[in-house]
Formats: structure tokens, sequence, C-alpha cells
């Protein structure tokens, strides 16, 4: 389980108008709830901020809350962003309890080389990227490893196929496939239509093959000719 501190402090003001001072300020505004609390409005210093997202993958990081000296164990459960600037305008952050199952989204790592792609050509699809799991937020796991050495052309692993740590509930469907080792696609010959194009454009044409004859028929003319 990973894990990091941010500090808080508590805010009054509420609204859009307020909402775009703080973060003019350079503050972000942000909220906590979870555990039966009333939610708690909280400003948080941008810069930091940005500085602990860059380090951390916080989906599956318990980040220690400081407000006003109270520290809670939180999880950041959506952050929204400018759509063109992508500056964070808002966090949400649930409290977390000990023997409290959360659900979370760990990032799926592949690990080794399929046989499939080192001996056949093949190419390695990563169907899924992320794995949505019931876990207690003592112990989320940063990632799941995904073996893919096995693997040759043709075959997939799936969800069950997966080697979870212990109280790890998945909650993705075992059948759902996770990667596929797929066959190299073949090169198509060019169609009349793109050779046609391409004489257009000044491409230089394929020379055309030689075919030449069998050594018997080459004899043959050297006879007629003497």
């Amino acid at each position: 389980m990973a894990s990091a501190s941010l500090t808080a402090k508590l805010r009054t003001t509420v609204g859009k108008g307020a909402a775009r001072k703080m973060r003019t300020a350079g503050t972000v505004p942000a909220i906590i709830y979870g555990h039966g609390r009333e939610p708690l409005s909280l400003a948080i210093d941008t810069h930091t901020l940005d500085k602990l997202l860059e380090k951390v993958s916080y989906k599956t990081t318990v980040i220690e809350l400081d407000c006003a000296g109270t520290v809670a164990k939180t999880l950041i459960r959506e952050i929204q962003r400018h759509p063109f600037k992508r500056s964070i305008l808002h966090v949400d952050f649930q409290e977390l309890v000990a023997g409290e199952k959360v659900t979370v989204k760990v990032p799926l790592v592949f690990v080794g080389t399929p046989d499939g792609v080192r001996v056949g050509g093949g190419i390695l699809d990563e169907v899924m990227r992320e794995l949505e799991i019931i876990v207690d937020p003592s112990n989320i796991p940063n990632h799941i490893d995904v073996n893919v050495v096995p693997l040759t052309i043709g075959h997939s692993l799936h969800v069950r196929d997966l080697i979870v740590p212990d109280g790890v509930q998945v909650l993705d469907h075992p059948d759902q496939t996770v990667a596929v080792c797929a066959v190299p696609k073949a090169v198509a010959e060019p169609t009349p239509e793109e050779t046609a194009a391409a004489a257009a454009t000044g491409a230089p044409a394929a020379e055309p093959e030689l075919i030449r004859k069998a050594k018997a028929d080459d004899d043959a003319e050297g006879d007629e000719k003497k």
C-alpha cells in the first residue's frame, strides 16, 4: 500500500464565485466525505497538490490528510480538471476506516515477453489496463502483475487467470479478456486503385518480375542460331 501526506484548510465560502477566487489565489477547492461524517469543504495549495500527483498514483494511494491538526486517511475519489488547460478545478476525498472495505481500480503491469511474440512474431494486445477490486484500505496493492510469458499466438489471458493478493476480491467478470497474443497482420498487395494513385503522384512503379525461360529452352535457342 502506497501512502502520502497532504495538508488542507477548512473553508467557509462555497459556490462558483468563491471557487474561482480560490483558484486565482493558488488554492484548489476540495471536499471530504464518508464514514457517516458530514462533508467538509476544504482548500488545498495548488502547487503542493500538483507535485504530489506527479509522484503517486492517486487511485491506489492512501492520502493522510491533515486538516487543522486532525489527520484522516483518505482516498482521492475524483479529480475535476479544466477541459482545455487541464488545471485542477476540484478534488473529492473519501475518508477511510480500517476494516471498512473500499472499491478501487488498480493498474495491471504486464511482465515478460510472450512466447508468441518472441518466437512467432506475434503482437501482444493489452486489452485491460486496470482491475476493479474490493479490499481493506490497509491492503490496497499498488498494482497487479500479469505474467504474459506463456502466451502463444492466438491465445489469451482472462481475469480468472490473474493471481491477486490475499484479501482482494475481484469485481471484473472472470471471463473478461486481459491480454491476447495476436497473429501479425499480413502485408496486403496493392489494389489497382492504389497503383493508379501512386502513379498519379509520381511514385515509382514496382518493377515487373523478370521471368526467365528454363535452361533447356535457352540451349534450344542457342542451337537454332548456330
